[in-house]
Formats: C-alpha cells, sequence, structure tokens
C-alpha cells in the first residue's frame, strides 16, 4: 500500500478511533478510576482514596452476593426459555402453511414495543388487584380467588414474574436468528440424506442441530449480555423488591447512584459487571472459534 493510501485509510478510519476513545475506553478508564474512591455524588471533588475497600465491602456484603445470584437465576431462565420457545417458533416459521405470515407477523409484534412499554402492559396483567393472569385463572377455575397469587409482591414469584415479561419481549429476536440458520441449511444436505434413507429425526439430529450450532450460541451469547443489563422491564415491575428478591446488578447499581449518591461504590459494582460480562462473552466466543477452527 502506498503512503498516500495509509493516509487516506487512517483518516477514513480515524473518526471510529476517535468515538471509540471518547464513547468507551474513557468512561471505561474512569468508571475503573473511580472505583477505588469514596466519592459522594452531591460533592464529587471531595472524594478521598480508598484502594480495594470498595470491592472488599461488595464481596463481604450479603445483599450484593444475593445481587449476583439474581443476576445469574434471571439470566438462566430468561435466555434458557428464550431459547427452547424461539427455537420452536424458528422451526414453525420455517414451514410454510396457509396463514403462516399472519402468525408470524403475530408472533414477532413484541419486537415493535419499547421495553418500557412492554413492562407497564405486563405490570397491568400482573397485577393482584385487576390483573388479566389472575382473572384468566380464576375463570378457568385455578384459582378460588382472582387476587390469590401477588406475582409482583411476592418474594418468591417477583423475579419470576420478571422474567416472563422479558421472554415475552426477547423471544421474537432469538427466533430470528435461529431461523436466519435454519434457512442457511442447503436443502440438498436434507435430499441426500433422505435419498440414504434417513428419516427427520435422524436429519434434524444429525443436520439441523450441527449447523444451526453457531448462530444458536452467537444468538445465546447476545441475549445473555442483553438480559443481564436489562433494567427497564425490572424497574417498572418491582424495583428491585420486595426486599430486594428481584434485586439485579443493573438496578443495583442505579440505586446505589441515584438513591444512595455514593459514586466510588456504584462504579465498583459495574466494574465486577463489566468483567463478568466479558468472562461469560469470552467463553462464548471461545466455543464459536473453536467450532470455526475445527
Amino acid at each position: 500500500m502506498k503512503s498516500k493510501d495509509k493516509k487516506i485509510a487512517v483518516l477514513m478510519i480515524l473518526p471510529a478511533i476517535i468515538m471509540l476513545i471518547l464513547f468507551f475506553a474513557y468512561p471505561l478508564i474512569k468508571l475503573l478510576y473511580d472505583s477505588f474512591f469514596s466519592i459522594d455524588l452531591f460533592d464529587p471533588l471531595s472524594g478521598s482514596f480508598v484502594g480495594l475497600e470498595n470491592y472488599l465491602s461488595l464481596i463481604q456484603s450479603e445483599r450484593f452476593l444475593n445481587v449476583i445470584l439474581n443476576t445469574f437465576k434471571f439470566v438462566f431462565i430468561a435466555v434458557g426459555l428464550e431459547f427452547i420457545l424461539g427455537f420452536i417458533m424458528a422451526l414453525l416459521f420455517n414451514r410454510k402453511f396457509k396463514t403462516h405470515q399472519f402468525w408470524r407477523t403475530l408472533l414477532l409484534s413484541p419486537l415493535m414495543l419499547a421495553p418500557v412499554v412492554s413492562s407497564l402492559i405486563w405490570k397491568f396483567m400482573l397485577s393482584n388487584d385487576f390483573g388479566l393472569i389472575n382473572w384468566v385463572f380464576y375463570s378457568l377455575g385455578l384459582i378460588q380467588n382472582p387476587n390469590s397469587i401477588a406475582w409482583l409482591s411476592n418474594p418468591r414469584l417477583a423475579l419470576l414474574s420478571c422474567a416472563i415479561a422479558e421472554i415475552w419481549l426477547s423471544t421474537p429476536f432469538m427466533a430470528l436468528m435461529l431461523l436466519a440458520g435454519l434457512q442457511g441449511i442447503p436443502k440438498s444436505l436434507y435430499e441426500s440424506a433422505k435419498v440414504d434413507g434417513a428419516n427427520s429425526l435422524k436429519r434434524f439430529v444429525f443436520i439441523t442441530l450441527p449447523v444451526i450450532k453457531p448462530v444458536a450460541v452467537t444468538a445465546i451469547l447476545i441475549k445473555t449480555i442483553d438480559v443481564a443489563r436489562s433494567f427497564d422491564i425490572i424497574w417498572n415491575l418491582t424495583q428491585g423488591g420486595p426486599h430486594f428478591s428481584s434485586e439485579v446488578l443493573s438496578t443495583y447499581v442505579y440505586k446505589m447512584l441515584m438513591r444512595y449518591g455514593d459514586i466510588g461504590n456504584s462504579s465498583a459494582i459495574s466494574v465486577i459487571f463489566t468483567i463478568l460480562l466479558f468472562l461469560i462473552s469470552s467463553i462464548f466466543i471461545f466455543k464459536i472459534w473453536n467450532r470455526n477452527e475445527n
């Protein structure tokens, strides 16, 4: 490449590099820096260096450990069911029948809603005073009292209720990604297997699953990161309550900063959160990379 071409190439990518530094590198460095200080949101200039004290206090905090456990539970339930339901939807969408366009549009409609709108809809549906879910259960005779299930105020059900709303909102995205993977499988593979006497189950196990695996791993990675940092749904439904039963890292960081005004601790939580996401992402990327190498 000529010297002139190199200069042009550098100038072309320079805006992207500047944007990356401004909106990614600098905030990350500032976040790490603040995590070693005790800083009050209302008096940020009076911060004092405390070293690893913020991290040690978090590790020793039972509430913080419970928040991490809740986050893993929330991600495991939501992403797991999103994948199962999304895969079923993708298999159905991959088959053409008379009303498939109508059903595809209907089932993908949650994608058009913002998380805030979705959470408000589910807050109404899960209300134990006038909620649609309890009314349906009562109409079917499954419960004796239409107010008997407190979905959002019961510590045992609050996190699950948030996961249900997240699943409803995000499953269509998972279905679209898996559908793209299914439609990318050459039909000749199925035809050859059929000629060799492979039945539908064998074609699914030995062709569909292995070929779609990289797409599935990528979809799970994207949704794992997305669900882990989910804030709108949980905040609008429960705000992490009752008794911190649905508190996850995203809501905990928000409370630590906006309610308690603790920049140092909120930064430390964010750093730990970022490290956890990085480790999870690295595992998934390694699996994809290893798959491609093989």
